[in-house]
């Protein structure tokens, strides 16, 4: 009969008992990856209430105690059973540049996945011009990637201003409300071409457009929101509206994880804690769904 020492059970136990656990945490997701959100107030939802949502389920790394569109990320990643550990660095009216200069020793990390969100007109001395926002995101996808090779940097393309656009003193004055998000996403296409430490653009701003060509949303508050749709603007025409975040956040989770909009149904918690209806929260995650099909999104 062969005898095993007391410290020779006592190792075999422990790693059975890890081993169990291992495969139960594969076996539900559990195992998170890291996703962190640099960006500015389209990031954390201001002048909404999306900016205090949940705060405690993602890591602010500035202790601000926002939640904003990563809360919203980290929520419907938590109903679909998709592990994500959520941080975000953002600072209102900051290009990414900024964040590259300012807040290495806050971003400085092994991440699995990166979003860059950057300035609303791309440079506040000189709407329209690219030039900043692409070496911004430059920087710092190379800064993350040098971190880890295996990180994917993606660059949020955001929507149209009705305040750029309506009044005269908009720099998009004139032209279609659709145009001043064409405009940033081509930008985004520009800084991705030829460029591999970054993934892909997510096209926020064109499912805005999609969300207005379709009826959801009315295309201009200046003259009255149209009954039976939504406004995706906050109160200062700049701003997302919750409905807007909402919408903002859907394609983002969409494009990094593959997973179908749609499949959260009008009984996400999300949209019912921000008081979204089941029709326009089924509605969003429609556009969202559309918008992410036609830029060839595969669905898990």
């Amino acid at each position: 009969m062969i005898s095993f020492g007391s410290s020779f059970v006592w190792k075999w136990k422990t790693q059975g008992i890890v081993a169990l656990l291992l495969f139960a945490a594969a076996a539900h997701g559990a195992f998170a990856r890291t996703i962190l959100f640099v960006g500015n107030s389209f990031t954390f939802g201001d002048r909404s209430p999306v900016r205090a949502f949940h705060p405690e389920r993602v890591t602010d790394l500035n202790r601000d105690a926002y939640g904003g569109v990563p809360a919203l990320f980290k929520t419907f990643a938590s109903e679909l059973g998709l592990g994500y550990d959520v941080s975000m660095e953002t600072s209102p009216g900051k290009s990414l540049e900024w964040h590259y200069m300012q807040k290495q020793d806050v971003l400085r990390g092994k991440w699995d996945v990166v979003t860059l969100q950057g300035y609303s007109t791309l440079d506040a001395q000189h709407p329209g011009d690219p030039a900043d926002q692409i070496k911004g995101a430059h920087d710092l996808a190379k800064m993350f990637v040098t971190a880890n090779p295996a990180t994917k940097v993606y660059l949020v393309s955001t929507w149209s201003r009705a305040d750029q656009t309506y009044p005269a003193s908009g720099h998009w004055y004139g032209k279609s409300i659709f145009t001043m998000a064409e405009d940033i996403a081509a930008a985004n296409s520009e800084a991705i071409r030829g460029f591999p430490d970054l993934t892909a653009a997510i096209p926020v701003g064109t499912a805005w457009n999609r969300a207005i060509i379709e009826g959801v949303a009315d295309p201009n508050p200046y003259d009255g929101i149209e009954f039976g749709k939504v406004s995706l603007w906050t109160w200062d025409q700049y701003h997302a509206s919750s409905e807007g975040y909402y919408l903002e956040a859907l394609v983002i989770f969409g494009k990094i994880t593959g997973s179908d909009p749609q499949s959260l149904t009008a009984r996400d918690t999300a949209a019912n804690d921000l008081g979204l209806s089941p029709t326009v929260t089924l509605a969003l995650e429609k556009v969202a769904h559309e918008e992410l099909a036609a830029d060839g999104e595969m669905w898990k």
